[in-house]
C-alpha cells in the first residue's frame, strides 16, 4: 500500500511539475503578434474571459483559461479597461494584462489650422473617421450650448493645434478642449500685453488677431501688420481690410472683391464701419495674438501685398497708392 501511495504521490508531483512548467512557459512566451504589433479594441462591458477567448480564437493567445486564472489569482481580472490598445511584438501574457490595466490607449490626431473659420472646423470634425459625432446638423448656437457656452459666437473661439484623443472621444469633448485651450492662451498673453494698446479686452484682442492671421503671409510681418492696425484704431481710421469684407460676404465670395462689395453695408465691412468687426473672422494662432498684444512700433498706416506673401508698408496715402499701382493694378 505504501508503494502505491508513494507511486501516486510521485505521479501527482510529476503532473504538478509539468503543469507548473507549462504555466511558466505560458507566462514567458510572447503572444503571436505581427512585427508591427496589433491593435485590439476592448468594448465597454467586455470582461477578461471574453477578451481572452477572442484572442485565443484569433491565434494570438495560447491559452485563454491560463490567462484568466492567472489574472484571478493576482486580483487583476476585473481591472481591465475599455479602449483601443497596441500590443507590440514581444508582449507576454503578463505584459498584456499590464497594458489592459494601466497602458495608454491608442491615440488619434486631428489638426485645426490657423486661419480656419468655424465652418471649416466643423467640417474637419465631421470628416474625422474616429470621433463620435454628436453635433451633426447642429446650428452654431446649438454647438456652443452643447460645449457649455451658450450665447457666445463660435468664430475664433477654438485654438488651432493638433489634438490627440482615443477612440470613443466625441466631437463635443474635442471642441471643449480647443475652446479651453484658446481661453488659456488668450488669458496668458493678455496678462503680458504691452501697456496702452488700442484693444481694451481679451475679446477685442482675439478679433484683431483673427484679422492679422488672415492678412499675414510672411510670419515675420505679423507684428508690423498689427502695428498698422494699432495706429489706425488710435487715429479713428477705418481698418479697410479685405478679409473682413470677404467674411461678411459669406458663401457669396467667389475669389474676387468688387467695388460694390467694398461699399456693401455688412457688419464686417471695415471699409464702411470704423473700429473692429463684431466677432473674429477666423481662428488666430498664438503668434497672431502675441503680435496684436505687442504691435511693432513705426509710422506706417497702409500696406499692400507684393504677391509673394510679403507687403509694402507706407506712411502716406500717396505712397500707398503708388505701391498699389505697382503691385496690384499691374496684376
Amino acid at each position: 500500500m505504501q508503494r502505491v501511495i508513494g507511486l501516486f504521490v510521485f505521479i501527482l508531483a510529476l503532473v504538478a511539475g509539468w503543469y507548473w512548467m507549462a504555466y511558466q512557459h505560458f507566462l514567458q512566451a510572447p503572444l503571436q503578434l505581427p512585427a508591427e504589433g496589433l491593435v485590439i479594441q476592448v468594448e465597454r462591458g467586455t470582461n477578461l474571459r471574453q477578451l481572452a477567448r477572442r484572442l485565443e480564437d484569433r491565434g494570438v493567445l495560447a491559452n485563454a483559461d491560463l490567462l484568466y486564472w492567472h489574472a484571478r489569482w493576482h486580483g487583476l481580472a476585473n481591472r481591465i479597461r475599455a479602449g483601443e490598445f497596441l500590443l507590440p511584438a514581444g508582449t507576454t501574457p503578463p505584459g498584456l494584462l499590464e497594458i489592459l490595466i494601466s497602458g495608454r490607449p491608442v491615440e488619434y490626431r486631428l489638426t485645426l489650422l490657423e486661419g480656419w473659420t468655424f465652418r471649416q472646423v466643423m467640417a474637419a470634425l465631421a470628416r474625422d473617421p474616429v470621433l463620435e459625432k454628436t453635433l451633426t446638423d447642429k446650428s452654431p448656437k446649438e454647438v456652443m450650448a452643447a460645449i457649455g457656452h451658450p450665447g457666445e459666437h463660435p468664430e475664433g473661439r477654438f485654438f488651432p493645434d493638433t489634438y490627440s484623443f482615443p477612440r470613443g472621444t466625441t466631437d463635443v469633448q474635442l471642441l471643449r478642449r480647443a475652446y479651453d485651450r484658446m481661453q488659456q492662451v488668450l488669458a496668458e498673453a493678455w496678462a503680458r500685453r504691452a501697456p496702452d494698446i488700442a484693444v481694451k479686452t481679451p475679446y477685442e484682442a482675439l478679433i484683431l488677431a483673427s484679422i492679422v492671421e488672415k492678412e499675414t503671409g510672411a510670419p515675420e510681418e505679423r507684428a508690423q501688420i498689427a502695428g498698422v492696425f494699432e495706429r489706425r484704431l488710435r487715429k479713428g481710421m477705418k481698418l479697410q481690410t479685405d478679409p473682413t469684407v470677404i467674411y461678411g460676404m459669406g458663401e457669396r465670395y467667389q475669389g474676387n472683391i468688387r467695388r460694390s462689395d467694398l461699399r456693401e453695408d455688412t457688419p464686417y465691412n471695415t471699409y464702411v464701419h470704423k473700429g473692429l468687426p463684431p466677432t473674429p473672422i477666423c481662428m488666430p494662432g498664438r503668434e497672431a495674438i502675441e503680435a496684436v498684444l505687442h504691435p511693432a512700433d513705426g509710422s506706417s498706416l497702409y500696406f499692400v501685398a507684393r504677391g509673394d506673401g510679403t507687403h509694402v508698408f507706407s506712411d502716406t496715402l500717396e505712397a500707398h497708392n503708388r505701391a498699389v499701382r505697382r503691385y496690384q493694378l499691374k496684376r
